[in-house]
């Protein structure tokens, strides 16, 4: 059970303890669960890496990211410039298939198109690219089209999640065509995370809607 100020300060020091960021650059506000993250960055994985930090602290229920990126301008790219350099980044990436992703940058900002096979393909896809310079913002757009026709299974979803570390007692699964639906709860949002990552590891599945909430109680 932790105060607002408790879980403030648990995030605060869990921003600093990440050795990209310095804690100075980023506001931390919490009510109730609820964490709002605010400043200024001066590149895109910083503010990637605050958000993560934020996310693996327990208590924390939702994020609220207001934090901006500002290039400075010694680290300033075209448009052009970077649309080359993620082309690159994401054909030297074993893991994202070769010419299914489309790539368009404006003022910095990169959106990523395409169909992929598997959600992790969609992820490498961002992650190869979340630590180049010069970008203030990245888009995910990219749809997954499973390759596998068979009929998903729930109790093939029920029985990973049993395997994992979660505590899956209040964890409800579903399925509608190639779409797995998570309700109930848990008690952070890694293991909110983490189901959503099992599920998604189905073969034939299309879409995850992740529906899981964080329960964890506060003291007022």
């Amino acid at each position: 059970m932790k105060t607002n100020g408790e879980l403030q300060k648990d995030v605060q020091d869990a921003i600093k303890w990440e050795p990209l960021l310095h804690s100075a650059e980023i506001g931390v506000i919490v009510k109730d669960g609820v964490v709002s993250l605010t400043g200024i960055v001066d590149s895109y994985a910083k503010k990637m890496e605050a958000e993560e930090a934020a996310k693996k602290i327990k208590g924390v229920k939702a994020i609220v990211e207001n934090i901006e990126v500002h290039i400075p301008n010694s680290y300033m790219k075209s448009d052009v410039e970077i649309a080359n350099e993620v082309l690159i980044a994401l054909k030297t990436n074993y893991a994202v298939p070769d010419d299914k992703v489309d790539v368009k940058v404006e003022n910095g900002r990169v959106t990523l198109d395409g169909d992929v096979h598997w959600n992790y393909q969609k992820e490498a896809a961002k992650n190869a690219v979340s630590y180049l310079p010069g970008i203030k913002a990245i888009t995910n757009n990219i749809m997954i089209k499973s390759k596998f026709n068979d009929m998903i299974e729930r109790k093939d979803i029920e029985n990973a999640l049993k395997r994992s570390v979660i505590d899956d007692s209040n964890i409800e699964v579903s399925v509608s065509g190639t779409t797995a639906t998570l309700t109930g709860k848990v008690d952070s949002w890694p293991h909110k995370d983490e189901a959503g990552r099992i599920a998604w590891k189905t073969p034939g599945i299309w879409k995850v809607k992740n529906e899981l909430d964080v329960e964890y109680e506060y003291a007022y």
